[in-house]
């Protein structure tokens, strides 16, 4: 090679480098011009969206349990089956995967559906990382089946169990499912949330590796944190790949939270990956890959994260407060760069940023997670039509996201393996985008979006008020049209609390036993979703601090426990007893500096009236 050759090649590598780690205001806003509709509403959190060989949409609804078809001409909706086992105690559980055999309706015989869901299998004994035997999660496991579907009744029916006992977890179950070129299923589980939140001293295992004996035995708890790749009776392929000398359903690992699989014509494998703080991924996934985490979040850069080993802190763990912003001095911490394994880096990140970044930005006040560089990736979708198309939008990939209800478009270069320009981002609305399908001729993209959570506001900040919950929005080119306008940018939002406290306000009342008590079903319930001290957020509304203040200050008991139990936990609300309601409430009065007394907090009218006021800015 000639030195120009090599001085070309060089700047080339560099300049996808930078692409690859350029920060949140490297993005541009999209500007092919769409028209939004929406087709149908007041789905259960629709979780897998897919086009069918019938010109319909397939979608999974997490929470219902329910695979439902959607006509994409008038948003009809038609219930093929609703699967009795799944069991969603939280926000990332439930019915999840879905994949449609290619010969389905095609005359073969092979009319299959394969879906992935998590079920209660006490039978298999307890999650060997849930101690607490009230723990909705504690017999949580995930299985895949596959269904058969009869056109004439328009049903699915006979599930057949394909692989089962599963890692499942009250945070990060992945759960992407797709059928290869190759005729295998591809799925994917996260790492469960662990040395996070309310899973901080419970040690991540995305590094390790089955063991034959495991195998042997259907013990899949190595799983986790990886790719799996399945012969459609759910056997292990014989050309998985061998790692530490143990073939395994394992085909890649070192993941966190991989929402989104896809394939590309070529059978590239792309993947979508949700950071800590920093670095979604975007992935190119090869047979026995290991993708660093939790070593590695996005580049071996020592940029913006270390590796925090809670579980090994010298202070005893149960005894500390979990922080993403501060970690205690007790605990261990790890540059990425004193990891010298090999590791797949990503092909982009989203976005990585520098060590001294601003992670409490005061405009998502007292919800800092919104306002990180992370975008929540929850899926991916190889845009790669055969003709026609999109103009402009040849060789991308488009990646959907939970925190700024969105899709980003990632140009590739010819070989798809780098950034060919830079990320666009399309469609803001106060959404969390859980999936994508696209019409046959691929200039429609159809979204589902969740139906609750926490997304980012318009006018900058938060929100937990969607625009389109439950909902399949519905994008099409439209090349008469304007491009939607620019977002409104961000801007800090104050902190004084609203509400108005009335003169001779009945103060409330509540016992240190009924807090203690509430403490420990926070902790079965509600922790995976609020965090440990009820600030440190990843998918609900903070408990505690100036949020709660601002939000429920010069309210009354009856408004706050009227939320509550309408509304939690999420996929079942109103199932706690009554009890177990007042005593998680006691204990967020408490939290929130307001202190015990000798009366029980009860569902009486006048306790009922009292009105929230708020004392130490919820310091638990």
């Amino acid at each position: 090679m000639n030195r120009f050759a090599a001085f070309v090649l060089f700047s080339l590598l560099a300049t996808a480098a930078v692409l690859a780690q350029d920060g949140p205001d490297s993005v541009v806003k999209g500007s092919v011009p769409f028209a939004m509709r929406v087709l149908t509403t007041g789905l259960e959190n629709p979780w897998e969206l897919t086009w069918g060989p019938d010109d319909m949409l397939w979608v999974t609804e997490r929470t219902a349990g329910r695979i439902t078809r959607v006509d994409p001409a008038d948003g009809s909706k038609t219930a093929l089956i609703t699967l009795e086992e799944v069991f969603a105690p939280g926000g990332q559980d439930g019915l999840l995967g879905l994949a449609l055999d290619p010969g389905l309706l095609q005359g073969t015989g092979n009319d299959y559906v394969y879906a992935a869901y998590t079920y209660r299998d006490s039978a298999r004994g307890p999650e060997p990382d849930v101690a607490d035997p009230a723990s909705p999660y504690r017999f949580l496991y995930t299985k895949i089946v596959r269904l058969s579907y009869d056109s004439q009744s328009a049903r699915l029916n006979d599930p057949v169990e394909l692989i089962a006992g599963l890692p499942a977890s009250n945070d990060h179950n992945s759960g992407r499912l797709k059928l290869g070129p190759d005729g295998a299923l591809y799925y994917t589980i996260g790492d469960g949330g662990k040395n996070q939140l309310g899973n901080w001293c419970i040690p991540i295992q995305a590094q390790r590796l089955p063991t034959q004996a495991e195998l042997a035995a259907h013990d899949f708890v190595a799983y986790q944190g990886k790719s799996l790749r399945l012969n459609r009776d759910g056997s292990v392929p014989d050309d998985n790949p061998l790692l530490a000398g143990v073939r395994s359903h394992v085909f890649t690992y070192g993941h966190r939270n991989m929402q989104g699989i896809d394939f590309a014509p070529d059978g590239t494998l792309y993947a979508s990956e949700q950071g800590p703080k920093t670095d979604d991924e975007v992935n190119i996934l090869v047979p026995g890959g290991n993708y660093g985490w939790p070593h590695i979040a996005g580049f071996r850069d020592d940029k913006a994260y270390q590796y925090a080993r809670w579980k090994d802190a010298t202070t005893p763990c149960a005894q500390l407060k979990f922080s993403d912003i501060v970690i205690d001095p007790s605990v261990p911490v790890e540059n990425e760069t004193a990891w010298s394994a090999p590791f797949e880096a990503p092909l982009a990140t989203l976005f990585t940023v520098p060590s001294d970044y601003n992670f409490s930005d005061p405009a998502c006040n007292g919800i800092d997670f919104i306002c990180w560089p992370t975008v929540a990736a929850s899926s991916i979708a190889a845009y790669m039509p055969a003709s026609g198309g999109i103009p402009g939008w040849d060789n991308s990939l488009l990646v959907t996201t939970l925190k700024r209800g969105s899709i980003y478009r990632l140009p590739l270069a010819a070989d798809g393996h780098s950034l060919s320009g830079p990320i666009e981002r399309y469609f803001q609305t106060e959404d969390r985008f859980r999936d994508t399908a696209f019409s046959p001729d691929m200039r429609t993209i159809y979204v589902a979006t969740d139906s609750g959570g926490l997304a980012e506001s318009l006018s900058g900040g938060t929100t937990t008020t969607m625009q389109h919950p439950g909902s399949i929005l519905v994008f099409s080119y439209d090349s008469a049209a304007t491009a939607a306008a620019e977002p409104a940018q961000a801007s800090p939002v104050t902190g004084a609390p609203t509400g108005i406290i009335p003169a001779g306000a009945i103060p409330v009342s509540f016992t240190a036993e009924q807090a203690s008590r509430g403490k420990m079903g926070y902790g079965a319930h509600c922790i995976a979703c609020h965090g440990q001290n009820l600030i440190d957020v990843a998918h609900a509304p903070p408990l505690a601090g100036p949020y709660f203040a601002r939000n429920w200050t010069g309210k009354t008991l009856a408004a706050l426990y009227r939320k509550t139990h309408d509304t939690m936990p999420p996929s079942r609300p109103a199932s706690l007893p009554e009890d177990q309601y007042l005593d998680i409430l006691a204990y967020i009065l408490q939290v929130n500096g307001l202190p015990a007394g000798d009366l029980a907090l009860t569902r009486n009218a006048g306790q009922m009236d009292a009105v929230i006021t708020p004392k130490s800015g919820g310091q638990p």
